[in-house]
């Protein structure tokens, strides 16, 4: 399955992000995983979202340089190898990984590793005749980590 990133291009100044979470806020758009990376004074913050097509129209319309575009979303074993096992394929099949972030889902259990590649349908049939898991939206949406009561 193929999920959606959000790319906001954005201001490196107090405030910026606020204004991004306030326009999600306001549209009832549960953010499920997040980088941010800067440069100078411009950033950019890549987004998972709930609704991802309800969120591109409305950073949008905010005025906001916002991006959609198709990415896997796999799921992975959390363990030592585990991300190994997935860059290695694509790696042995000639597919390039742009842009990637994980996050775990249960220590020790599965994580997420998000990758944006030069051959998105290439590489998901790879990965399924390989047994890996990919998320889409919906999935993602409902994805319930580990909860650690020592929090």
């Amino acid at each position: 399955m193929i999920s959606s990133q959000l790319s906001i291009k954005t201001e490196n100044k107090p405030g910026t992000l606020a204004r991004l979470t306030n326009i999600l806020t306001k549209e009832r758009i549960s953010i499920r995983a997040t980088t941010i990376t800067t440069a100078g004074s411009f950033g950019i913050v890549n987004l998972i979202v709930d609704n991802p097509r309800k969120a591109f129209f409305a950073i949008e319309k905010e005025g906001m340089e916002v991006n959609i575009k198709d990415v896997l979303a796999v799921l992975i074993d959390d363990e030592p190898g585990g991300l190994n096992k997935l860059t290695n394929l694509l790696f042995e099949n000639g597919i390039n990984i742009n842009d990637a972030y994980g996050f775990v889902l249960e220590s020790h259990k599965n994580a997420v590793f998000v990758v944006a590649v030069d051959s998105i349908k290439k590489a998901e049939a790879l990965l399924e005749k390989n047994g890996f898991t990919t998320l889409d939206a919906e999935a993602l949406a409902t994805i319930e980590p580990f909860h650690y009561s020592g929090y």
